[in-house]
């Protein structure tokens, strides 16, 4: 499912029924995060395996949509700005914490009761693009299905430097296994319950309203 807002005024969802999905729409994505990752934390520097990594994004991705939700952020020229994308853990099929890191997300529960288990990913900002709001709007818009019950959690693979501004930001990011690198930077795997995020949630949500933030039907 992809949903995508547009930098307007008034802030709209394309509709979002799985047909209208195309595989450019995921490969433009997929691409898009590779580079902005590339231009954040290499220099603008791709590696030999540049194509590779585009390649085994957009392939991952696209065997995630049935469970996962897009949200795709575009400037007034209809330019990609900014992504990010939250899927719900079927129980079957591995999500990259377990294929990168080799870690079993039940271990990293705590014992605590789980109601749902997420995976975020796929987070990129057009480099030059300085809007904290955006930050901000990609992220209601993740975790927003992770605040809907006391007992879910998630997992995403985060930048380090990024990271600690999450942190300063106020999302409580548990470390659950040794970085690596990713795409030209160091990436740390993290877990993220509700308790963590709901904070975050709640001071932020005003941002983007209910329907965008859950992939509703405008």
């Amino acid at each position: 499912m992809v949903i995508v807002l547009e930098k307007t005024n008034t802030m709209k969802l394309a509709k979002n029924h799985r047909s209208e999905i195309s595989q450019n729409d995921i490969f433009h994505m997929s691409k898009f995060v590779v580079t902005e990752n590339f231009n954040h934390h290499a220099n603008e520097v791709f590696s030999d395996n540049y194509q590779n990594d585009i390649d085994s994004v957009y392939k991952e991705e696209m065997g995630f949509l049935e469970n996962s939700k897009i949200f795709i952020f575009k400037n007034d020229l209809d330019d990609l700005i900014g992504t990010i994308r939250v899927l719900k853990w079927d129980f079957v099929n591995p999500l990259p914490i377990q294929k990168m890191f080799g870690i079993n997300p039940f271990v990293c529960t705590d014992g605590n009761p789980i109601n749902e288990i997420w995976h975020i990913g796929r987070f990129a900002i057009k480099k030059g693009v300085r809007d904290i709001n955006l930050l901000k709007k990609l992220l209601v818009c993740a975790i927003a299905p992770i605040c809907g019950h006391k007992d879910n959690i998630a997992f995403a693979e985060i930048d380090a430097k990024l990271l600690r501004v999450l942190q300063l930001m106020g999302i409580k990011a548990k470390i659950v296994g040794k970085s690596i690198e990713y795409l030209g930077s160091e990436t740390i795997p993290v877990s993220m319950s509700y308790h963590g995020l709901i904070d975050f949630y709640n001071e932020n949500k005003n941002l983007v309203s209910s329907k965008e933030a859950f992939g509703l039907s405008a």
